[in-house]
């Protein structure tokens, strides 16, 4: 019996100082999971009693939205709407006097739609596809959806992140389609140049894959006669402000100054 003592002691020293499990603590992936699941369960079911609260046509918005953000994008809209926080892809209450504009591309365009709006606010509707647009083939795809039936007066757009291994080819055939749709709605059209992007020998992404791909969009958008916003030139400068390393993201104050690069190319755009 003496010679359990310490391995006793040793045992109730062990629990009084680190401490044992408690309830609220997941003890295990699978009830991580399973509270993982639930939290999310709660908000789904919040933002549908939010969306019951709303008119027909913010229902029907919420709708569009529900059927095309997908399983990234859409809890994090839902919580945002149930906490009351404005986001790129809040409903649009137009004012008819004022022209409308949409907003087109991936989650850098996501990332300074908010900032176009202020900067815009009270002279012109600010809209953005109900979607992070993605590549080409996405656009090829869903263009119908994110034009929806409404007139636009102008359209700024961007695809190239998502096609940087896209063949050179397959992208320029692909963008110069949707140049061609979106010509036939009679809107102005805005081209937003690919932000740069960081080399990244881990994932084989390199920044050159963006200026190839600008350099075609480039030249497809001079022949096709659209108006081109070269985001790359004017963010290239500051990217060790406003891009965080390995990230083809930017930082708030980095969306706020493309946010007000995209505000003026719309406002040359409508002139």
């Amino acid at each position: 019996m003496k010679s359990l003592l310490p391995a006793v002691v040793l045992s109730f020293l062990y629990s009084f100082v680190i401490g044992a499990p408690t309830a609220a603590e997941p003890t295990n992936a699978e009830e991580a999971a399973a509270k993982k699941a639930a939290a999310k369960a709660e908000v789904a079911a919040k933002y549908t009693e939010w969306v019951a609260t709303l008119s027909p046509e913010r229902q029907a918005w919420e709708k569009v939205l529900q059927e095309n953000l997908g399983g990234f994008y859409l809890p994090i809209h839902q919580k945002e709407k149930i906490t009351g926080r404005s986001n790129a892809w809040d409903f649009v209450e137009d004012d008819p006097t004022l022209p409308r504009v949409l907003l087109i591309g991936d989650s850098v365009s996501r990332g300074y739609t908010e900032a176009v709006r202020k900067a815009l606010a009270g002279q012109v509707n600010v809209h953005r596809a109900p979607a992070n647009c993605g590549p080409t083939k996405a656009g090829i795809d869903h263009l119908a959806v994110w034009l929806g039936d409404g007139k636009w007066d102008l359209i700024h757009f961007n695809f190239g992140i998502h096609d940087r291994a896209t063949p050179i080819d397959d992208y320029r055939a692909r963008l110069g389609e949707i140049v061609d749709r979106l010509s036939a709605t009679g809107a102005r059209l805005v081209w937003a140049a690919t932000t740069p992007i960081p080399d990244v020998a881990a994932t084989k992404q390199t920044a050159a894959s963006i200026v190839e791909r600008n350099e075609v969009a480039a030249a497809l958008m001079k022949e096709k006669g659209v108006a081109v916003n070269d985001l790359f030139a004017a963010m290239t400068p500051h990217l060790a402000e406003y891009q965080p390393p390995a990230d083809v993201h930017f930082t708030g104050p980095g969306y706020d100054f493309l946010g007000a690069k995209v505000a003026a190319a719309i406002g040359a755009g409508l002139k």
